[in-house]
């Protein structure tokens, strides 16, 4: 059993940065591909970015790519989100996801664990 809890979220003006963390507990962490998503008001929970097992290997969605940016501390059982140059259409709940996959991936489906969530809000 995996447990994630995210921290970071919080209000920013638009341009601004925010870097969301999700620590992990369990000793398996470290063999588990991980996942941000995020959900805005009214809108279908989407894909964010990827990271596999070792870190070696990112994935992230068109509408982040080149702002956003995640990484793995397998020794800190945690993985980040580093969001630049934010805008507000960023504004959502973002959602940290754990999957027993070793292989990164942007489907839902292939996450068995989940957040709790934490807010981030871009003003214009």
């Amino acid at each position: 059993q995996v447990q994630l809890v995210e921290s970071g979220g919080g209000l920013v003006q638009a341009g601004g940065s925010l870097r969301l963390a999700c620590a992990a507990s369990g000793r398996t962490f470290s063999s588990y591909a991980m996942g941000w998503f995020r959900q805005a008001p009214g809108k279908e929970r989407e894909f964010v970015a990827a990271i596999n097992w070792n870190g070696g290997i990112t994935y992230s969605s068109d509408s982040v790519k080149g702002r956003f940016t995640i990484s793995r501390d397998n020794g800190k059982n945690t993985v980040y989100l580093q969001m630049n140059s934010l805008k507000p259409e960023d504004t959502a709940v973002y959602y940290c996801a754990g999957s027993s996959l070793y292989s990164a991936s942007a489907r839902e489906f292939d996450y068995n664990y989940w957040g709790q969530g934490t807010q981030v809000t871009v003003s214009s």
